[in-house]
């Protein structure tokens, strides 16, 4: 046990801290435990945020935060490849290209510079 009054501070900031790191810690080991089981996209960006944090509230090298987003994000593009893509109807809105006015673009073909009156004193 601590005797000087400093140390008996810091211990009690120890345990503090390490309480607090140790909820962070265990809240992103879960979620990213979930996301490799259930590899949905919903699931892998929860786990995302919480590596982010702990890598914010230096729980977790930011190193290491990339290296588990990296591999998160790998195996969900994976399994998402082997998923039929959605097929989406496109409306006349989508199919019609969109067409610049005229007067848009005679504004800037005309780049006459005007000349500035020069304002030395000799």
């Amino acid at each position: 046990m601590p005797i000087l009054k400093h140390a008996k501070k810091k211990l009690k900031q120890d345990k503090k801290r390490s309480i607090k790191n140790k909820k962070i810690k265990d809240t992103y080991k879960s979620l990213v435990k979930k996301a490799r089981e259930t590899k949905s996209s919903e699931a892998v960006s929860k786990a995302f945020s919480a590596v982010d944090k702990a890598a914010k509230k230096n729980v977790l090298n930011k190193n290491k935060a990339a290296h588990l987003k990296s591999s998160l994000s790998k195996q969900s593009a994976s399994t998402e490849a082997f998923k039929p893509a959605p097929t989406k109807k496109a409306t006349k809105a989508e199919k019609a290209p969109t067409k610049k006015s005229a007067a848009t673009k005679s504004s800037k073909s005309t780049g006459a510079k005007k000349a500035k009156p020069s304002s030395k004193k000799k």
